[in-house]
């Protein structure tokens, strides 16, 4: 029997996440191969032409190839919208929609930084949406799964907010720390004038605190009957913290070197997908009735045999 295509909505799911993921690490590579400009206008590439051509370079390339990854974005987007349509869930409807809608809008805001020659500004705010897209594709594989998921609430509840909003911090600041270094996409680029070595201390403090909110949170998951998801998912996200901790420590004494730098972009999306992960298992506990969901529907099974 041929599948629904609601069927392949939790791939689609997934896919819209890696997506979302290879979109920053791709942008990093613009902006680390100082290629931000290789295409000095848009929509078009060049003045008379939507792709480079003639004495164009490699620059021009890179910054084009980053361009063509948003027809792949839009590809998964809309099958993953009509296959969260044909599953009748509203919620699924509504969240595959605002996905939707994340890439036009980051494409409009990339053509803004192209235009404003790379504010690091702009810049800044172009990476914060990809993360944020990226938590929302969290929630989207959870909703999947899960429909209509129980909200818990209580003090590890409110630690695991305190954990998500410290992780944005985090995130904001390294965009700054960023506007001021040296990697600007492009030579002639402006950066925004801070001091590299102040903003870079701010933002090691606050990660120390968002690692210590954390280990607070682990510890709190251990020491109740949190479910085995909720303890796997801070786990990992602990783990995560402290790698990306230490590419960021040894990034900025061998003075930012490219290819660490790109690693450190990817720890970031990484951070984003894992702290959301994060909260939605402490907030959303897992169910304990049995009930598994069936792929591409709101219906149920119980695996207790005494319903």
């Amino acid at each position: 029997m041929p599948r629904r295509l609601a069927d392949f909505v939790r791939p689609l799911a997934w896919a819209t996440l890696v997506a979302n993921c290879v979109l920053v690490v791709t942008g990093g590579a613009v902006r680390l191969s100082g290629s931000g400009l290789g295409c000095p206008t848009w929509p078009r590439c060049t003045d008379s032409s939507f792709t480079p051509h003639g004495a164009y370079d490699l620059h021009s390339a890179i910054e084009f190839g980053n361009r063509m990854l948003t027809f792949v974005l839009v590809a998964v987007a809309v099958a993953t919208f009509v296959s969260a349509w044909q599953t009748g869930r509203r919620d699924l409807r509504r969240l595959a929609l605002v996905l939707a809608l994340g890439i036009p809008a980051q494409a409009v805001i990339g053509g803004i930084t192209v235009l404003t020659d790379l504010n690091p500004w702009v810049v800044s705010f172009h990476l914060l949406c990809s993360l944020a897209i990226i938590g929302l594709s969290v929630r989207f594989i959870q909703l999947v799964a899960r429909p209509d998921p129980p909200v818990a609430k209580g003090p590890i509840v409110g630690l695991g907010w305190a954990t998500f909003a410290a992780a944005w911090v985090v995130l904001y600041l390294g965009t700054v720390v960023t506007g001021s270094g040296p990697h600007a996409g492009d030579l002639d680029s402006k950066r925004n004038g801070l001091d590299p070595a102040q903003v870079s201390q701010l933002h090691a403090d606050v990660v120390f605190v968002f690692i210590g909110l954390t280990v607070g949170l682990l510890v709190a998951v251990l020491a109740t009957e949190a479910s085995g998801q909720a303890r796997g998912a801070v786990l990992l996200l602990l783990g995560i913290e402290l790698a990306q901790g230490a590419i960021g420590f040894i990034q900025y004494v061998t003075d930012l070197p490219v290819v660490l730098v790109g690693f450190h972009m990817l720890g970031a999306a990484l951070i984003s997908a894992s702290v959301t992960w994060a909260l939605l298992s402490v907030r959303n506990p897992a169910d304990a009735s049995g009930q598994r969901v069936i792929s591409g529907s709101s219906a149920t099974e119980t695996n207790n045999s005494d319903r």
